[in-house]
This record gives structure tokens, C-alpha cells and sequence, in this order.
């Protein structure tokens, strides 16, 4: 198989930077695209999902947010979910317009935070072919429900602290991404500092670090309200034990989306579970299958 390429496309009038994984023969191949969930990158092992895909016949673009990794963007470590939201629409064009893709073969594929995104997407593009949303964060008012008021309080505190600094022109006042029970951190639910570090293989492909702001649009995002309008097939992961994203309303989203299929993993895992070690094997083989199925070439009608 040919090694990954190193390619970018702009956004926003900013570059984004992208690996894009081809298989093997001339194509045209389907395309899986790929970005990670609240303050990932694609260090953070989506090469991993990457190479599966790549290795059952399909080409897969990772791409990095504006303002994370290797990507353009100020204020560093600001997630935008609007921002985010047309990331994932020029990633998509970029797609469509490379050699040896097939442009009415493009996947979605979100994990956590990002597994919202790719359900809103697939819901305004017609033309997406299939969708893997993987631990989605699907309802906002579930996640707060899940944080608690303590952490809701403090959440509010310190977004409310980066706005102000962004609209006098300071420094944004950034909070750790993932941290202890009891930091202040985005997430801090059991086992996910430990969870989130495992990711990457170097600690410094990992800035912990994210504009506190985001932190106020978490409770409005609740992307799952678009599962009606998703035409194309989608596969929800779910992860029982799942303690940053709750799974419920994830499964319910499976259930309003008219081509929606399930897999769950039981209560024995945890969220970032999903990206290493045995659930990583159990889910990318479930969704490498899921991906072959759905985006197989359609066969032209008998005349």
C-alpha cells in the first residue's frame, strides 16, 4: 500500500492541513474523511482508523481543525463550531475534486464531539454516501446533565472570562483540555486524562490546552435533532460506559435516522476505550464493514 501523503486545502481563507491515504489500482476509489473530536487532532490516532480503511480499498482524507496541529488559524486551540462545521464542507470538496476519487462515494467519519459534526453534514449533503459516528456527543443538555452543576458553574465562569478577554484583545484565557476529577478542565470525568494522553504516541503531539469560550456553545450543540434529515446510511457507535458523551441520546439517534444502524459495546468500556487495544479492533473491523457495504458501486439497471 502507498505511504500517506501530506496535502492541505483551504478553509476560510486558511490552510488546513491533511494526510490522504490512497490504496492500491486506479480507481475511482470511495473516500472516508476524518477529523477528530473536541480539541483532538489527527496525531491522536486517526491514522490508525486511516489504514484500515486504505487497506479494505478506500482512500481516506484526515484533516486538522483551523487552529489545531498543523493547520492555520488564530487564536491557537479555539474550537469553533462553525468554523469546524465548514472545515468539514471544504474537506469534503477537496475530496470530490481528487484524481482516482469517486465524488459520489465520499463517507463521513466522527468520533466524540466530531461525531455530531458528521451527523449535521450528512444532514444538508444529499450527496454523502454513508456516515460512521463514533462516541457522539449528540445532545448538549444530556452532556451538561452529565457534568453537574459544579462543573457547569465553573464551565460558565471561565468561558464568560475568555470571551470578555477576546473582546478586549487579550490573550484568550485557555483551560486544559482533559485533566483529574476535580481539575478545571474541559473533561475531567474518571480514567479520561489517562484515556486521552494514550492517544498519542509523543505527549508533544498534544497540546492540552483550549480556548475556554467553547465551553458556552456545548449546551446548544445537540446535532442528534438532525438524525431525521440523514438520507444516507449511518452507522452510531456507542459506547455503554461512556462517561464524557452519554450514550443514550446517541442511541436514539440511530433509532430517528431512516438508514440508522447500532453497534454498542456494552457498559464494560469507556470512551476513549474505542481508539486502542481490543474495542479499537472490534470497532474499526464493525465500521471497515459497515464502509465496504454502504459504499459499494452501484450497479447500473438492466435496460
Amino acid at each position: 500500500m502507498a505511504e500517506r501523503e501530506d496535502v492541505s486545502f483551504d478553509s476560510g481563507g486558511e490552510r488546513c492541513a491533511a494526510w490522504l491515504y490512497r490504496p492500491d489500482g486506479e480507481g475511482p476509489h470511495p473516500c472516508v474523511v476524518l477529523a477528530h473530536g473536541f480539541g483532538g487532532t489527527r496525531e491522536g490516532r486517526l491514522g490508525a482508523f486511516a489504514e484500515r480503511f486504505r487497506d479494505a480499498g478506500m482512500a481516506a482524507l484526515v484533516f486538522d481543525y483551523r487552529h489545531f496541529g498543523d493547520s492555520g488559524g488564530e487564536p491557537r486551540q479555539l474550537v469553533s463550531i462553525r468554523r469546524q462545521l465548514d472545515d468539514w464542507r471544504a474537506a469534503v470538496e477537496f475530496a470530490r475534486s481528487l484524481d482516482g476519487v469517486d465524488p459520489d462515494r465520499i463517507a463521513l467519519w466522527g468520533t466524540s464531539y466530531s461525531g455530531g459534526h458528521v451527523i449535521r453534514l450528512a444532514a444538508e449533503d444529499d450527496r454523502i454516501a454513508a456516515t460512521v459516528s463514533q462516541a457522539p456527543h449528540t445532545d448538549g443538555i444530556a452532556t451538561l446533565a452529565a457534568a453537574g452543576l459544579w462543573d457547569m458553574t465553573r464551565m460558565t465562569i471561565a468561558g464568560t472570562l475568555d470571551l470578555i478577554a477576546a473582546g478586549v484583545g487579550d490573550e484568550p484565557h485557555r483551560i486544559p483540555i482533559v485533566g483529574e476529577p476535580g481539575d478545571g478542565a474541559a473533561m475531567n470525568q474518571p480514567g479520561s486524562k489517562d484515556g486521552y494522553l494514550s492517544l498519542f504516541g509523543d505527549p508533544a503531539d498534544f497540546d492540552n490546552r483550549v480556548c475556554a469560550r467553547a465551553l458556552l456553545f456545548v449546551g446548544i450543540n445537540s446535532p442528534g435533532s438532525f438524525a431525521p434529515k440523514v438520507n444516507c446510511p449511518l452507522l452510531v457507535a456507542v459506547v455503554g460506559g461512556d462517561l464524557v458523551t452519554p450514550p443514550q441520546p446517541a442511541r436514539k439517534v440511530a433509532d430517528r435516522a431512516p438508514r440508522g444502524e447500532l453497534v454498542d459495546y456494552g457498559e464494560e468500556w469507556g470512551h476513549f476505550d474505542i481508539y486502542t487495544g481490543e474495542l479499537f479492533e472490534r470497532a474499526v473491523a464493525d465500521q471497515t464493514a459497515f464502509l465496504t457495504r454502504a459504499l459499494r458501486p452501484a450497479v447500473p439497471a438492466a435496460a
